[in-house]
């Protein structure tokens, strides 16, 4: 049974297609997992590495969105999300 969900562009190069990589956000016309590559800016690789390990596939523009668009949602979901081992404790009474 095929699902009914359509491909979304998140925006100009990222795109939620339930046919490819499960539905996780790609960029457009690749296999290449948003996810991934923002775990490599997070590392601190610079961006001209990113685009040449993928060969070519993704652009600097194209990693620009995807942090604009995490940035963006730590910015509106930052309230749920907790890390217990940052939890400020009490100190003691």
């Amino acid at each position: 049974m095929k699902s009914s969900a359509k491909p979304r562009l998140i925006g100009r190069h990222i795109v939620v297609d339930p046919a490819i990589c499960h539905g996780q956000p790609t960029f457009r016309g690749t296999r290449i997992l948003v996810a991934d590559v923002l775990e490599q800016v997070s590392a601190g690789m610079a961006w001209e590495s990113i685009v040449e390990e993928w060969r070519q596939q993704i652009s600097k523009d194209a990693i620009a969105e995807a942090v604009r668009l995490a940035s963006q949602a730590f910015h509106d979901h930052a309230g749920q999300y907790v890390a217990p081992e940052y939890v400020l404790q009490s100190v003691g009474t």
